[in-house]
């Protein structure tokens, strides 16, 4: 199975690096984002992004570390994405 979107669960520049490698392979690249990291340039550097931590499929807000960790938040994007793979940023 070829690889050719990928999520990648980091922010910031580190996110901005992996996206600019997947573009030179020819790979769509999705983000997630939480809430404090809204107007972040990772965010915007991506094919797609995806907000984690809040909305109504939660029973409580996380804070913007919880957002990042969460494994059923990544998994949620990824599979609401069609992302064939995750980059975990490092």
């Amino acid at each position: 199975m070829a690889i050719s979107k990928i999520l990648v669960a980091n922010r910031s520049e580190i996110a901005i690096r992996v996206f600019r490698a997947a573009n030179e392979l020819g790979l769509k690249t999705v983000a997630i984002w939480a809430e404090e990291d809204k107007y972040s340039l990772h965010r915007f550097k991506a094919d797609e992004s995806y907000q984690v931590g809040r909305g109504p499929h939660l029973t409580r807000d996380m804070g913007p570390i919880e957002s990042y960790l969460s494994i059923e938040e990544v998994i949620r994007v990824a599979r609401l994405s069609g992302a064939d793979a995750i980059h975990p940023g490092y």
